[in-house]
């Protein structure tokens, strides 16, 4: 039980950016710079999102999912747009995106390995690899639909400059992609891996009901 409840709690790493978060909004809203405490409060409560969300449908997140999913937002919301990093580094949003990509090629294969339970006969390596691909590729292109939608309805530049911005995020999803979907194909063929290899582990660890193996 008291294990159980330790691994209910929020990874020690997200209390310094609850922190930092906090303290940027007290900040904002004191030298009247409100749109930082609107990054700043907004960022907190999506970091809460996926621990909220993963106690209501009874899926444990392992600790670096959580966390890299906290410092994404931050990176994304608090530096990307208040801190004007991605004015400041043109890399900033070519690693972000690769980023993001690499994410949704891992969450890809965790939802194939879900729909076919774990059972690794019927989930050959390269069938999950490719649905995890085409998934993380998947989302990059919605977003980059929606970044067309603001900009053309509310006359924002999210795309900066246009179809060469498009196309290269486009070419740096795919490449997270494959990534991504690299460390699922790895993980059912028993490889060690690293890191991504880890994390997928970790899930499905954690997670042992939804792939089949209570």
């Amino acid at each position: 039980m008291d294990g159980e409840r330790r691994d209910r709690r929020p990874p020690i790493i997200l209390y310094p950016t609850w922190a930092i978060l906090i303290g940027a909004a007290v900040v904002g809203f004191i030298t009247d710079e409100f749109s930082v405490t609107f990054v700043g409060i907004g960022t907190l409560l999506l970091s809460l999102v996926p621990i909220w969300l993963g106690e209501k449908v009874g899926v444990a997140l392992p600790t670096a999912f959580v966390s890299a999913i906290a410092a994404f937002l931050c990176a994304t919301l608090l530096l990307g747009e208040v801190g004007d990093f991605y004015e400041r580094y043109w890399w900033w949003d070519v690693v972000l995106h690769g980023g993001s990509a690499v994410g949704f090629g891992l969450a890809g294969t965790l939802l194939m390995l879900m729909l076919v339970r774990g059972n690794r006969l019927t989930a050959a390596p390269f069938t999950v690899a490719f649905f995890a691909f085409c998934f993380a590729v998947m989302i990059g292109a919605v977003w980059e639909i929606w970044e067309f939608t603001l900009d053309q309805v509310f006359g924002l530049n999210t795309q900066k400059s246009g179809l060469v911005d498009t196309m290269w995020d486009l070419i740096v999803d795919a490449v997270g992609a494959l990534i991504g979907a690299g460390a699922g194909w790895a993980y059912l063929k028993g490889r060690e891996g690293g890191p991504l290899v880890g994390a997928i582990r970790a899930f499905v660890d954690k997670n042992r009901r939804l792939f089949g193996d209570d």
